[in-house]
């Protein structure tokens, strides 16, 4: 008979080691399928389910939710069926800062082998099987309502459930699922059950449209309240970020002398952020050139293409992604990444790496932090296909679905930051590009034209850039491309 499997951490992707283990999808002593979902864990790049490549009972959980884990390190064990334990539970440690040991990550190759084969995030087997249910009753301490904070899916009782291909909808296949407390019909996943908690619905009041009164997706989604409708891209203001806060009483700052009233853990996104800031200044010697310029023309042509197409219009922030493609074509060492390597003598030599197209990343606020995707092949685009784009990646990292090639894949940033009301910044290259523009808010401001005074809508164009890769005379020449372009949008566009 088998012996108990141990599932490691799988390959993230995109060079990432670690990440924190948010919620366990699954207890000790359920049972399990391949590729069923059994953790949510949050990368620096985005939040992600894990799938298992084997199919038993859960014998080992490595892990408790908050703690930081390698990836190739143990994170779940699995007894096949009929097999006896062969594994004792382990009281995993918070993860240290070595790296992962080269024999590791050849053991988590073998066991993605001997399993589905299919362990990296978002991907399944085709054809996995297997029922999600309890062998054994547990004692668990009373729940009082779904809604009431994080509840852990160990916390609830577990219902058997019996599959059948009527059934395998997307929230079947996703999640084991989860008995509503008091109700006996209302079998719902964590999933769904989130995104109740998110949007306020009360759970104990939906009748499901499921097998047995099944509250599915779609009954939470018809139950949701239509929040107001949506500001443009550009005019629209993110929410603030809500970081966790761990206070503790009585407590003192040693320096100011001052009492401390909460401490905020610096992982996840605001981690990989804080050390690619940290990495960016540390590295790039860059400098800053910035301009005002007269939009009224681009904002003028933009509410006239509205008035006539009110649906299909791009947001301002488009034609400026199109006019710094246009411009990025025309000053290419903007669009370009330096590389350091190891010289035949041993000692260190830096290369220029160019790139036949632009993946024009774009700052987005999200409640997890500030997150940058990219449009690939942005070049290639019209002022509406990037505007859809644009529309497209903001709403896919607000929900934390962005995988880490569009988070890691871009050349060169684009930063809106008018949205908080401020007309100008100093931006931060986000490493490893060389270059960043940043655009202010537009305003009314003072404006000489044709040597008379008048109102113009002004906004200030703010570029950084690594000073490595050229010099003022291209970043400046670059800036003023892309100025000349909002000050003059039909002459520019009908060049491309």
């Amino acid at each position: 008979m088998s012996e108990t499997k141990v599932f490691l951490l799988p390959d993230l992707g995109e060079g990432l080691t670690e990440a924190e283990l948010v919620n366990w999808l699954v207890a000790v002593g359920d049972e399990i399928r391949v590729d069923q979902p059994i953790a949510e864990v949050e990368t620096a790049k985005s939040m992600v389910e894990v799938p298992s490549p084997y199919a038993g009972t859960v014998a080992v959980l490595h892990g408790e939710p908050g703690q930081t884990l390698d990836v190739g390190k143990p994170l779940i064990s699995v007894t096949p069926v009929g097999a006896k334990p062969t594994v004792e539970p382990v009281k995993t440690k918070p993860a240290e800062t070595e790296p992962v040991e080269t024999e590791t990550i050849e053991t988590y190759r073998e066991e993605e082998k001997a399993g589905s084969g299919n362990v990296l995030i978002g991907y399944g087997t085709p054809g996995g099987h297997g029922v999600a249910r309890r062998t054994r009753a547990r004692k668990q301490p009373a729940v009082d309502s779904v809604e009431t904070g994080a509840v852990a899916t160990r916390a609830l009782a577990v219902e058997p459930v019996e599959t059948t291909s009527a059934q395998k909808s997307a929230d079947d296949l996703l999640l084991m699922r989860t008995r509503v407390p008091g109700k006996l019909g209302a079998v719902i996943s964590p999933l769904v059950r989130r995104m109740a908690r998110d949007h306020g619905v009360d759970l104990g009041g939906l009748q499901g449209s499921g097998a047995s009164g099944l509250i599915m997706r779609k009954d939470v989604e018809a139950a949701i309240v239509p929040a107001p409708v949506a500001e443009s891209v550009e005019t629209s203001r993110p929410r603030p970020v809500v970081e966790p806060v761990e206070t503790r009483r009585h407590e003192t700052d040693s320096r100011t002398g001052l009492g401390i009233t909460g401490r905020t853990p610096v992982r996840g996104v605001r981690k990989a952020v804080a050390a690619n800031m940290t990495r960016s200044r540390s590295e790039i010697p860059e400098a800053t050139v910035w301009v005002d310029v007269d939009a009224t023309a681009l904002v003028e042509m933009r509410a006239a293409l509205k008035k006539a197409d009110p649906h299909t219009t791009p947001g301002l922030l488009a034609f400026i992604a199109r006019f710094v493609t246009a411009g990025l074509k025309k000053y290419p060492e903007l669009n370009t990444r330096i590389v350091t390597m190891e010289d035949a003598a041993g000692g260190e030599s830096q290369e220029i790496i160019a790139f036949s197209g632009v993946n024009l990343g774009f700052a987005a606020q999200t409640d997890r932090g500030l997150m940058v995707p990219s449009i690939r092949n942005a070049d290639k685009m019209s002022a509406r296909e990037l505007d859809a784009e644009i529309r497209r990646l903001t709403a896919v990292v607000r929900e934390g679905k962005a995988t880490p090639s569009e988070l890691g894949s871009g050349t060169f940033t684009l930063n809106n930051y008018g949205v908080f009301g401020v007309d100008g910044s100093a931006a931060i290259i986000n490493h490893p590009e060389v270059g960043i523009l940043g655009v202010g808010r537009i305003i009314d401001k003072p404006w000489v034209v044709n040597g008379q005074l008048a109102v113009r809508k002004v906004s200030e164009l703010t570029l950084t850039f690594d000073h490595r890769v050229c010099d003022g005379g291209t970043a400046g020449g670059f800036l003023r491309y892309v100025a000349d372009a909002i000050e003059n949008p039909g002459g520019v566009l009908a060049d491309m």
